[in-house]
Protein backbone atom coordinates (compact mmCIF):
# COMPACT_ATOMS: atom_id res chain seq x y z
CA UNK A 1 0.00 0.00 0.00
CA UNK A 2 1.47 3.05 -0.88
CA UNK A 3 -0.05 6.73 0.43
CA UNK A 4 1.41 10.49 -0.55
CA UNK A 5 1.49 12.87 1.63
CA UNK A 6 2.06 16.03 -0.13
CA UNK A 7 4.21 18.87 0.38
CA UNK A 8 1.02 21.17 0.03
CA UNK A 9 -1.07 19.69 2.59
CA UNK A 10 1.69 20.02 5.58
CA UNK A 11 1.29 22.15 8.56
CA UNK A 12 3.31 25.67 8.29
CA UNK A 13 3.91 27.86 11.03
CA UNK A 14 6.10 31.37 9.93
CA UNK A 15 7.59 33.92 12.30
CA UNK A 16 9.97 36.66 11.93
CA UNK A 17 12.64 34.45 11.69
CA UNK A 18 11.43 30.82 11.52
CA UNK A 19 9.25 29.32 8.47
CA UNK A 20 8.61 25.72 8.96
CA UNK A 21 6.56 23.13 7.19
CA UNK A 22 5.14 20.25 9.57
CA UNK A 23 4.15 16.58 8.41
CA UNK A 24 3.07 15.43 12.05
CA UNK A 25 1.17 17.57 14.32
CA UNK A 26 3.43 19.76 16.42
CA UNK A 27 3.45 22.86 18.40
CA UNK A 28 0.26 24.73 17.51
CA UNK A 29 -0.31 22.58 14.38
CA UNK A 30 -2.55 19.62 15.23
CA UNK A 31 -4.25 17.30 12.84
CA UNK A 32 -5.68 14.25 14.28
CA UNK A 33 -4.54 11.74 10.85
CA UNK A 34 -1.51 13.22 11.23
CA UNK A 35 0.57 12.24 14.53
CA UNK A 36 3.40 9.94 13.66
CA UNK A 37 4.26 6.51 11.08
CA UNK A 38 5.20 4.47 13.35
CA UNK A 39 8.15 5.36 15.58
CA UNK A 40 8.62 8.66 13.61
CA UNK A 41 6.96 11.47 15.44
CA UNK A 42 8.00 14.79 13.59
CA UNK A 43 9.39 15.55 10.39
CA UNK A 44 10.39 19.90 10.15
CA UNK A 45 11.03 21.24 7.29
CA UNK A 46 12.34 24.47 8.51
CA UNK A 47 14.12 27.69 7.34
CA UNK A 48 15.73 29.82 9.86
CA UNK A 49 16.63 33.83 8.76
CA UNK A 50 20.52 34.79 9.93
CA UNK A 51 21.53 35.40 13.15
CA UNK A 52 18.09 33.75 14.51
CA UNK A 53 17.32 30.19 15.79
CA UNK A 54 16.01 28.26 18.55
CA UNK A 55 17.01 29.49 22.11
CA UNK A 56 18.29 26.75 24.94
CA UNK A 57 15.13 24.43 25.29
CA UNK A 58 14.91 21.05 26.84
CA UNK A 59 14.15 18.06 25.71
CA UNK A 60 14.07 14.23 27.12
CA UNK A 61 13.53 10.21 25.63
CA UNK A 62 13.34 11.39 22.22
CA UNK A 63 15.57 10.77 19.22
CA UNK A 64 16.52 13.59 17.41
CA UNK A 65 18.31 14.10 14.33
CA UNK A 66 18.97 16.91 12.14
CA UNK A 67 19.67 17.15 8.13
CA UNK A 68 20.77 20.15 6.77
CA UNK A 69 20.39 21.01 3.44
CA UNK A 70 21.17 24.42 2.65
CA UNK A 71 23.66 27.00 5.22
CA UNK A 72 24.74 26.23 8.59
CA UNK A 73 23.41 25.38 11.99
CA UNK A 74 25.05 26.11 15.18
CA UNK A 75 24.32 23.44 18.04
CA UNK A 76 24.93 24.37 21.65
CA UNK A 77 24.36 21.86 24.87
CA UNK A 78 24.43 20.94 28.32
CA UNK A 79 26.64 18.04 27.52
CA UNK A 80 29.36 20.41 26.59
CA UNK A 81 29.15 19.88 22.92
CA UNK A 82 29.42 23.07 20.51
CA UNK A 83 29.62 22.30 16.94
CA UNK A 84 28.37 23.35 13.45
CA UNK A 85 26.19 21.41 10.75
CA UNK A 86 26.47 22.04 7.20
CA UNK A 87 25.26 19.85 4.14
CA UNK A 88 26.99 16.48 3.92
CA UNK A 89 27.02 16.05 7.62
CA UNK A 90 24.45 14.07 10.04
CA UNK A 91 23.74 14.91 13.70
CA UNK A 92 22.03 12.38 15.98
CA UNK A 93 21.21 13.27 19.47
CA UNK A 94 19.33 10.77 22.00
CA UNK A 95 17.98 13.19 25.11
CA UNK A 96 17.38 10.13 27.27
CA UNK A 97 16.99 11.16 31.04
CA UNK A 98 16.83 14.99 29.63
CA UNK A 99 19.12 17.40 28.21
CA UNK A 100 19.11 21.42 27.03
CA UNK A 101 20.23 22.70 23.72
CA UNK A 102 20.17 25.66 21.33
CA UNK A 103 19.89 25.67 17.63
CA UNK A 104 21.34 29.10 15.96
CA UNK A 105 21.93 30.02 12.21
CA UNK A 106 25.29 31.84 12.46
CA UNK A 107 25.24 33.47 8.95
CA UNK A 108 25.07 36.99 8.75
CA UNK A 109 23.26 36.73 5.34
CA UNK A 110 22.51 32.80 4.56
CA UNK A 111 19.42 31.42 5.45
CA UNK A 112 19.68 28.38 7.09
CA UNK A 113 17.30 24.82 5.28
CA UNK A 114 17.06 21.55 7.56
CA UNK A 115 15.18 19.03 8.45
CA UNK A 116 14.57 18.11 11.63
CA UNK A 117 13.32 14.68 12.74
CA UNK A 118 12.41 12.97 16.29
CA UNK A 119 11.86 9.70 16.46
CA UNK A 120 10.12 7.78 19.66
CA UNK A 121 12.94 6.08 21.39
CA UNK A 122 13.10 1.96 21.83
CA UNK A 123 14.60 2.17 25.16
CA UNK A 124 13.41 5.12 27.79
CA UNK A 125 15.56 7.09 30.39
CA UNK A 126 19.06 6.28 28.65
CA UNK A 127 21.88 8.02 29.06
CA UNK A 128 21.88 11.31 26.91
CA UNK A 129 24.29 11.41 23.94
CA UNK A 130 25.48 13.09 20.78
CA UNK A 131 27.59 12.18 17.77
CA UNK A 132 28.02 13.91 14.25
CA UNK A 133 29.77 12.54 11.48
CA UNK A 134 30.48 13.84 7.83
CA UNK A 135 28.87 10.50 5.53
CA UNK A 136 30.32 9.62 2.37
CA UNK A 137 28.49 10.72 -0.79
CA UNK A 138 27.54 7.57 -2.32
CA UNK A 139 27.64 7.14 -6.35
CA UNK A 140 24.52 8.30 -8.03
CA UNK A 141 21.95 5.50 -7.63
CA UNK A 142 23.20 4.46 -4.59
CA UNK A 143 21.75 4.27 -0.81
CA UNK A 144 24.48 5.82 2.23
CA UNK A 145 23.45 4.54 5.19
CA UNK A 146 23.33 7.78 7.78
CA UNK A 147 21.73 6.39 10.71
CA UNK A 148 21.21 2.79 12.52
CA UNK A 149 20.50 0.85 15.74
CA UNK A 150 23.17 -1.11 14.85
CA UNK A 151 25.23 1.50 12.29
CA UNK A 152 27.96 0.26 10.09
CA UNK A 153 30.14 2.03 7.67
CA UNK A 154 30.18 5.14 9.67
CA UNK A 155 26.67 5.86 10.14
CA UNK A 156 25.43 7.34 13.67
CA UNK A 157 24.09 5.25 16.06
CA UNK A 158 19.93 5.74 16.79
CA UNK A 159 17.92 4.21 19.85
CA UNK A 160 15.14 3.06 17.87
CA UNK A 161 14.92 0.13 15.11
CA UNK A 162 15.25 2.02 12.40
CA UNK A 163 17.65 2.59 9.19
CA UNK A 164 17.78 5.63 7.69
CA UNK A 165 19.20 6.37 4.25
CA UNK A 166 19.96 9.32 1.95
CA UNK A 167 20.47 9.18 -1.71
CA UNK A 168 20.50 11.39 -4.66
CA UNK A 169 19.65 10.40 -8.07
CA UNK A 170 20.86 12.11 -11.46
CA UNK A 171 18.11 12.23 -13.87
CA UNK A 172 17.24 8.66 -15.55
CA UNK A 173 18.76 7.17 -12.49
CA UNK A 174 16.75 4.01 -11.18
CA UNK A 175 17.06 1.87 -7.38
CA UNK A 176 15.43 -0.64 -6.09
CA UNK A 177 15.05 -1.51 -2.39
CA UNK A 178 13.84 -4.59 -0.47
CA UNK A 179 11.46 -4.60 2.24
CA UNK A 180 11.65 -6.69 4.71
CA UNK A 181 8.44 -8.56 6.27
CA UNK A 182 6.49 -6.38 8.97
CA UNK A 183 8.46 -3.07 8.00
CA UNK A 184 7.21 0.01 6.90
CA UNK A 185 9.00 2.82 4.79
CA UNK A 186 8.69 6.53 4.90
CA UNK A 187 10.40 7.97 1.93
CA UNK A 188 10.72 11.91 2.26
CA UNK A 189 11.71 13.94 -1.30
CA UNK A 190 14.43 16.49 0.07
CA UNK A 191 14.18 17.67 -3.82
CA UNK A 192 13.51 16.93 -7.65
CA UNK A 193 11.12 14.82 -8.86
CA UNK A 194 10.63 10.67 -8.17
CA UNK A 195 8.33 7.85 -9.59
CA UNK A 196 8.10 5.32 -6.82
CA UNK A 197 6.43 1.72 -8.27
CA UNK A 198 4.68 3.94 -10.13
CA UNK A 199 3.59 7.03 -7.68
CA UNK A 200 4.78 10.51 -8.75
CA UNK A 201 6.09 13.10 -5.63
CA UNK A 202 8.16 16.31 -5.70
CA UNK A 203 10.28 18.21 -3.70
CA UNK A 204 8.47 18.05 -0.03
CA UNK A 205 6.26 15.15 -0.73
CA UNK A 206 6.43 12.33 1.36
CA UNK A 207 5.74 8.66 0.61
CA UNK A 208 4.00 6.28 3.21
CA UNK A 209 4.71 2.44 2.52
CA UNK A 210 3.23 -0.53 4.15
CA UNK A 211 2.84 -3.74 3.17
CA UNK A 212 5.40 -3.88 0.42
CA UNK A 213 8.43 -6.15 -0.61
CA UNK A 214 10.11 -4.03 -3.04
CA UNK A 215 10.51 -0.18 -4.06
CA UNK A 216 11.20 0.26 -7.51
CA UNK A 217 12.46 4.09 -7.31
CA UNK A 218 13.49 6.23 -10.41
CA UNK A 219 14.95 9.99 -11.12
CA UNK A 220 12.04 12.18 -13.38
CA UNK A 221 15.19 15.12 -12.79
CA UNK A 222 18.21 15.59 -10.49
CA UNK A 223 16.59 13.96 -6.78
CA UNK A 224 17.82 14.01 -3.24
CA UNK A 225 15.90 11.78 -0.75
CA UNK A 226 15.33 10.40 2.87
CA UNK A 227 14.37 6.80 3.51
CA UNK A 228 13.55 5.49 6.51
CA UNK A 229 13.11 2.22 7.03
CA UNK A 230 10.75 1.59 10.60
CA UNK A 231 9.53 -1.56 12.62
Amino acid sequence: MLKVRRSRDRGYVEQDWLKSYHTFSFGSYFDRKHMNFRSLRVMNEDWIAPNSGFPTHPHDNMEIITYVIEGRLAHRDSMGNQEQITHGEIQSMSAGTGITHSEFNPDDQATTHLYQIWLVPAEKNIKPSYQQIRYDQAPSGQLTLLASQQPKDGAVFINQDVDLYRAELAKGDELSFDIRPGRGVWLQTVRGGLVVNGEAIQTGDALIVEDESQLAISAQEASEFLLFDLV
